[in-house]
């Protein structure tokens, strides 16, 4: 019973339990989202914010933000699209796309730590010349027609289950062990928990900051290429507006905007239940141009919810703390 309590103030299962309620409610209402076929596509239709989310919590952990992400994704997609459109291997083309993603990703680390320019500022002026770059090397067209051997990739499975599925779950499990129980790893949410006291006990803060850019924008380049592999045609578009959905998938699973707090487990139920709240909708036949403020509307619910209950085991703990601190007075009177 105990292990249960203990269970519950996890965020992470608290998100887990919400993504499961939304199966149930909305398969009560349309048995069809609740077919494993549907919860197979689901998964699949949320790699790709798996993947960014992931990169961003290490941004958010050192209480920094990353809003250039969905121009980085457009543009690695674009550049190995072209590069497979054109005959290159797909070695190439990954290779390339991880390439401008961690440069990307060490301009805006350099920004933020070498310039003390706001991360806010530095990725969102990064964002809108890494669009207008997608849009002059596109010559403002799609890039279509890639080839079947790479769209085939993310079709591939393994005993029914996706391959690209299987990867990226067991990555998020490896990074998770990295971030919460290496030494190393816990250096970023220490930076985010109070960065004078990481300068103090010695944390080289800036590197790491440097680096958590960098993976944020390796994950967006490879995002770009889940997408191209996904829907075998870049647009000029593509990508537009992701960095918000995938920012609120992580304050969704848990992790501070403010820093110091959350986890890539967390982050990435909250980008299931994201991609999953818009499958929903669509079950649920509500036009189009709800999803939007339906989304955001439950978005503002979950979130506010979660801060009472975080609150209430506060005041419970502070209360526990309080009690012993008296007991422990009295017996010494």
């Amino acid at each position: 019973m105990s292990k249960v309590k203990s269970m519950t103030k996890h965020r992470e299962f608290r998100k887990l339990v919400f993504l499961v309620l939304l199966f149930a409610i909305v398969g009560l209402v349309n048995s069809d989202f609740i077919s494993s076929g549907n919860i197979h596509n689901a998964a699949k239709n949320s790699l790709l914010y798996i993947v960014l989310a992931v990169g961003m919590t290490f941004v958010l952990l050192t209480g920094d933000i990353d809003i250039s992400i969905g121009a980085v994704l457009g543009l690695s997609a674009s550049v190995s699209g072209v590069i497979l459109r054109d005959g290159g291997s797909i070695f190439l083309a990954v290779i390339i796309a991880i390439t401008i993603g961690a440069v990307i990703g060490l301009i805006n680390g350099l920004g933020v730590t070498k310039l003390k320019i706001s991360s806010f500022i530095m990725t969102l002026g990064m964002l809108e010349i890494v669009r207008v770059t997608q849009v002059i090397f596109t010559n403002g067209k799609w890039v279509e027609n890639l080839p079947d051997s790479f769209k085939h990739i993310s079709q591939m499975n393994v005993f029914g289950i996706n391959i690209l599925t299987i990867i990226i779950i067991l990555a998020v499990i490896l990074v998770h062990f990295y971030l919460s129980n290496s030494k190393k790893g816990r250096y970023f949410a220490a930076i985010g928990d109070n960065e004078d006291g990481a300068v103090l006990i010695g944390i080289p803060v800036n590197r790491y900051k440097v680096i958590a850019f960098v993976i944020s924008g390796v994950s967006a380049s490879i995002a770009g290429l889940i997408f191209a592999s996904q829907i075998g045609f870049i647009s000029t578009t593509a990508g537009l507006g992701i960095e918000m959905i995938v920012i609120a998938a992580a304050v969704l699973g848990g992790v501070s905007l403010s820093g110091g707090i959350g986890s890539v487990i967390g982050a990435s139920i909250g980008a299931i239940i994201m991609s999953s709240i818009n499958s929903a909708l669509v079950f649920l036949k509500v036009p189009a141009f709800w999803n939007s403020a339906i989304s955001g509307s439950l978005l503002i619910i979950i979130v506010v919810a979660d801060v009472l209950i975080a609150r209430r085991a506060n005041n419970r703990t502070r209360k526990v703390r309080l009690n012993a601190r008296i007991l422990n007075y009295k017996e010494e009177v």
